[in-house]
């Protein structure tokens, strides 16, 4: 049960307890709580849940929540108060934590794109504010430069405001784009190897022009202290999203960064309603949410939760490896969800079903299993999302299916 269920059970106790007995008035709390807790909404409404093997996909729903998170959207939901000053004070708290100027709790990573560059196109100009994102005769910039690698579906998070994306290669390229009218300098983090340009020399082109850079590290924690490395290297809006590796609420993210640039923005943000993203709205269940993930998420022991990863995912392989014509390697991303994961792979002429049929074969099983990347001879996992002994059910799947499918 919930605490506050049982709340209510304890003011329902003393009216009851005037009709009934103790022995009575106790089976009526205990028959009540089974009846609250018994309730499954997945089941009832036909919902599939899985194991999920792949990692923080937004598809997917993302992470899951810790229950102190839960515990403080619960009582989030206690009591009214002023949402800009719920702002205010997480904001505080989490801008220390991240070595940043100020924070802000926003709608996703994806959120704070679009309001960081409207801060920045507007400043604190309500009349501006009020204008996006028809940006002609206004007075306010309209382009953003980034790498031609950078240019992914995210982008259009930032022509949200009426801006034009400006590519680029190279240095000298970045530096001969920069005009009266460019407003930002955009860098992707999980493009960073594809680039020509790296972090350093874009914040050092971005400072010597006086234009603002931003950089979306949605997906890129672990490890921990990117959440302060590119504050610290000098770029003035950092955005993140909230309901992956930290754990917090799936449509929360943070926008931090410049004080300036973040008050700015914050014109743009509900509770005011004569901007372009009233519609991006965070409640405050959300923002204590996620203010109680991050605390949690950079106070954990990170070294014992990545050996703790090591010996989940070396069950898995050691489980599989037993079987004639399986290979195991354990690899981590360079960028983007930065964990071990899992590939298992065999010679084509070694099973009669593909790794996309057997992925499909664990997705229809009971439970249903989700993996990584699938490829003709081979599927990869992560432990990451497992909850603890999911491991050993997906390793068993697996040689089943494997097994199964031995030519």
């Amino acid at each position: 049960m919930q605490r506050r269920d049982v709340l209510k059970l304890v003011s329902a106790a003393s009216l009851m307890g005037g009709v009934l007995g103790p022995k009575q008035l106790a089976h009526a709390i205990d028959k009540k709580a089974v009846t609250a807790a018994s309730r499954n909404l997945f089941k009832e409404l036909g919902i599939r849940t899985f194991i999920n093997a792949r990692g923080t996909i937004t598809a997917m729903t993302g992470s899951l929540m810790h229950q102190e998170v839960l515990d403080a959207i619960q009582d989030g939901a206690q009591a009214f108060c002023m949402l800009d000053e719920v702002q205010d004070k997480v904001g505080e708290r989490i801008a220390k934590m991240v070595h940043s100027e100020a924070a802000v709790v926003t709608s996703g990573a994806f959120s704070a794109l679009t309001l960081g560059l409207a801060g920045v196109l507007t400043g604190m100009d309500e009349h501006k504010v009020r204008q996006l994102p028809h940006l002609e005769g206004t007075g306010m910039k309209s382009e953003v430069i980034c790498q031609k690698s950078h240019d992914i579906v995210y982008n259009k998070a930032l022509t949200n405001t009426g801006c034009k994306m400006i590519m680029v290669e190279s240095a000298a390229e970045l530096k001969n784009a920069i005009n009266d009218k460019t407003a930002l300098l955009f860098f992707l983090n999980i493009e960073a190897d594809k680039g020509q340009i790296g972090h350093e020399e874009f914040v050092r082109i971005g400072k010597a022009h006086n234009i603002p850079t931003m950089i979306d590290i949605a997906a890129d924690v672990p490890p921990v202290s990117n959440l302060w490395r590119f504050n610290d290297m000098g770029f003035d809006l950092v955005c993140i999203s909230g309901g992956k590796a930290m754990r917090g609420p799936q449509s929360a993210g943070i926008l931090m960064g410049r004080k300036a640039i973040i008050d700015a923005a914050r014109l743009s943000m509900p509770p005011r309603g004569f901007n372009i993203g009233r519609g991006m709205k965070v409640n405050k269940e959300e923002v204590l949410g996620m203010y109680v993930a991050l605390e949690k998420f950079v106070n954990q022991d990170h070294d014992a939760t990545w050996k703790n990863w090591e010996a989940r995912t070396a069950k898995i392989a050691k489980r599989i490896e037993k079987l004639p014509g399986i290979q195991t390697l354990v690899f981590v991303p360079k960028l983007g969800n930065v964990t071990p994961n899992l590939e298992i792979s065999w010679k084509a002429d070694a099973f009669k079903l593909s790794g996309e049929a057997i992925a499909e074969q664990l997705r229809k099983g009971t439970p249903s299993i989700e993996l990584g990347e699938v490829k003709s001879n081979s599927v990869s996992l992560t432990v990451w999302m497992m909850k603890p002994g999911e491991e050993d059910i997906v390793a068993e799947r697996l040689s089943e299916e494997l097994q199964k499918a031995k030519a």
